[in-house]
């Protein structure tokens, strides 16, 4: 089975895609989508749909988790949070794909152990866990360590799905 994490976001979405066989999982790529700055945020909406839609075309996952929003204290950082995470989910949708959804504490708890551990312990960990030889960027780190702990919870993912 093949997992894509998705870590939404206006400027950035991270992705990455691991490949599960039993408790035994594998790295297979992982990336950015980078919108450029000054592009209309509606343009870019449709750019993390074709981004994504793109990389799931290329390497056919089976499921897609997305990490939730958290409680901003700007309201309109989170709206357009939620609308990146909507073009996000739209495109795994469009897939066929069922959608996890797991909160960044839930992902954090799962990868290191810790639900408010900083980034550069999520970023190692995902290191360790897919044993790969370098540091992936922070939002690519964010998106397999959404994998991971969908990875981590398929059991019961499994039940939930039928």
């Amino acid at each position: 089975m093949r997992i894509i994490g998705i870590d939404p976001g206006s400027r950035v979405t991270g992705y990455g895609i691991i490949a599960c066989r039993g408790r035994d999982t594998g790295f297979v790529t992982c990336g950015t989508i980078r919108l450029p700055a000054g592009t209309d945020f509606s343009q870019r909406l449709l750019l993390i749909f074709e981004g994504l839609s793109e990389v799931m075309d290329r390497h056919q996952p089976d499921v897609a988790a997305v990490e939730d929003l958290f409680v901003a204290h700007n309201v309109r950082s989170a709206l357009k949070l939620g609308q990146a995470r909507g073009a996000a989910v739209v495109a795994a949708c469009r897939q066929g794909m069922p959608v996890f959804d797991y909160t960044p504490r839930k992902v954090k708890e799962s990868v290191a152990g810790y639900g408010h551990a900083e980034k550069s312990q999520v970023q190692e960990m995902v290191r360790v866990l897919l044993q790969l030889s370098a540091l992936p960027s922070s939002d690519a780190a964010d998106a397999l360590a959404v994998a991971l702990c969908h990875a981590h919870h398929l059991p019961y993912a499994a039940l939930s799905a039928s």
